[in-house]
C-alpha cells in the first residue's frame, strides 16, 4: 500500500469516527430531551397527586366510604398492605381515622408498629398519650424511636416524665435523640435539666445527634416559652437585615424569670466556645443562646461573627439581635 493510500484511508477512518461521534452526541441530545421530558411530565403527575392528596385531606367527608376497606386491609396479613392503609389513615388528619389505627399498634410486624403511631397523633392528646406511651418500651428499637417523635408532634406535656425515662435509660442512642427532640417539640421548661446534662459530657462521636438535639431542644423549649413559635430554623433565613423579623420576648429578663436556664446558658456558652464541638452542635447552642436571650452570651457570639461556618456566624448575628430587642424591651421597662 503506498503512502497516498495510505492517506486516504486514515482520512476515510477520521471521518467515519467523526461521523459516528456526531451520531453519539445526537442519540445523548435526544435521549436528554426525552429525560427532560420525563421528569417534566413527572413533576406535573406529582403535583396533580399531591393536588388530589391535599384534596382528599381536606374533605373529610371521603374517609366513610373508606372506613370499611381500611379496617379489613388493616385485618390482612400482608405488611406492605397495613402500611398503605395506615398512610391513608394519617392523611385524613382527623380523629376519627385516627382511631382506626389504634388497633394497628400492637401488631406482631414491627414496621407496622412504626408507621401507626404517626397514623394516630390527629386523636386527642390524653387519648394519644394513651395509646402511644407504651410502645416507648416496645421491645423494638425502630418502634421506640419513632413513638417518642411521635410524641412530640402531639405535644401532650404529660409524656414528658416518661420521655426523660427513656432518655436517661435507653441503650440506643436514634432513641434517645428521638426522645430529646420531643421534649423540644412539647417545649416544656421541666425537660431542661435532664437536656444540659447532656450536654456536660465531653463530645463524642457516637452521640452527636443526642448532643445536637438537646441544644436545639433547650433552645425551642426557650423559644416556646418566650414567643409561642414552635418552628425552630438554624438559621431562620439568609434574607438583608431589612428583611429579618423577630418574635418579641414575653419575658426579657428571661433568665430571671426561669432560672434553669442560667444554668442552661452558661453550659451553652461553654459549648460554643468549644474547638472541638461538632459543628452542628455549636450552631444549635448558638440558637439557643439567642432564644434565651441574656447578654451574657454576647461576647462569644460576637466571636462567631467571622467564622468560616457561615451558617453558625449568621445564627450568631440572628441571636445578637434576638438579645439585643430583649435587652432594648428590659430598658424600657425598667424606664417606666
Amino acid at each position: 500500500m503506498g503512502k497516498g493510500q495510505a492517506a486516504k484511508l486514515t482520512a476515510n477512518s477520521l471521518k467515519n469516527l467523526m461521523a459516528n461521534y456526531k451520531l453519539v452526541i445526537s442519540s445523548l441530545r435526544h435521549a436528554l430531551r426525552n429525560f427532560t421530558l420525563l421528569c417534566v411530565l413527572c413533576a406535573f403527575a406529582a403535583g396533580n397527586y399531591f393536588a388530589q392528596e391535599n384534596t382528599f385531606i381536606q374533605n373529610s367527608s371521603d374517609f366513610l366510604p373508606k372506613k370499611i376497606a381500611l379496617e379489613e386491609a388493616l385485618r390482612s396479613r400482608n405488611v406492605e398492605q397495613k402500611r398503605d392503609a395506615l398512610v391513608q389513615i394519617r392523611n385524613f388528619q382527623t380523629q376519627e381515622a385516627s382511631r382506626i389505627a389504634v388497633p394497628a399498634l400492637t401488631d406482631k410486624s414491627e414496621i407496622v408498629r412504626a408507621t401507626a403511631v404517626f397514623s394516630v397523633i390527629f386523636l386527642p392528646k390524653d387519648e394519644a398519650l394513651r395509646v402511644l406511651l407504651p410502645l416507648l418500651t416496645d421491645k423494638k428499637e425502630l418502634v421506640r424511636r419513632e413513638a417518642a417523635y411521635a410524641l412530640g408532634k402531639v405535644g401532650n406535656a404529660n409524656a414528658v416524665n416518661a420521655l426523660l425515662k427513656i432518655l436517661q435509660k435507653d441503650k440506643m442512642l436514634d432513641v434517645r435523640a428521638a426522645c430529646a427532640i420531643a421534649l423540644g417539640e412539647i417545649g416544656d421548661i421541666s425537660a431542661v435539666s435532664e437536656l444540659i446534662k447532656i450536654l456536660r459530657k465531653k463530645p463524642s462521636t457516637k452521640e452527636e445527634f443526642v448532643r445536637r438535639s438537646a441544644a436545639r431542644s433547650i433552645g425551642q423549649i426557650a423559644q416556646i416559652i418566650q414567643t409561642n413559635k414552635t418552628k425552630v430554623l438554624t438559621p431562620e433565613n439568609f434574607l438583608p437585615d431589612k428583611y429579618s423579623y423577630f418574635e418579641k420576648p414575653k419575658y426579657p429578663n428571661y433568665v430571671e424569670t426561669f432560672p434553669v436556664f442560667r444554668d442552661a446558658k452558661e453550659v451553652l456558652i461553654l459549648t460554643l466556645q468549644n474547638p472541638k464541638e461538632f459543628d452542628d452542635v455549636r450552631r444549635e447552642s448558638a440558637f439557643a443562646l439567642g432564644a434565651i436571650g441574656d447578654d451574657s452570651a454576647i461576647a462569644v457570639l460576637r466571636s462567631n461573627l467571622d467564622a468560616k461556618d457561615y451558617y453558625l456566624a449568621k445564627i450568631c448575628a440572628e441571636a445578637l439581635k434576638k438579645i439585643a430587642l430583649a435587652q432594648s424591651m428590659l430598658e424600657n421597662k425598667n424606664d417606666k
